[in-house]
């Protein structure tokens, strides 16, 4: 089971890389929100799994902040992305 979570853990790690490269080089801000969002649910997994490597329940709680975090910034990026076009 440990061998199963360092390879989820490594490819969670991979994914948040290559969120961190479309950030950087997204060609418009829409992109630039998508791999935000992204990147939030790729952090959300990798706590996640490594509190059930750890077997440490407390981290669950800071998977709740994570996600409501994640959900909130997106939500506000596309409402000023979108108020932005409107102008």
């Amino acid at each position: 089971m440990r061998l199963a979570l360092d390879i989820a853990l490594a490819g969670l790690v991979f994914a948040l890389l290559l969120d961190s490269v479309r950030i950087l080089r997204g060609p418009t801000a829409h992109d630039r929100v998508v791999a935000l969002d992204n990147m939030s649910s790729v952090v959300v997994g990798l706590v996640g799994v490594y509190a059930m490597r750890r077997e440490q329940a407390v981290l669950l709680d800071v998977l709740i902040v994570i996600s409501l975090l994640g959900f909130i910034s997106t939500v506000a990026f596309a409402r000023y992305l979108e108020r932005g076009a409107q102008q």
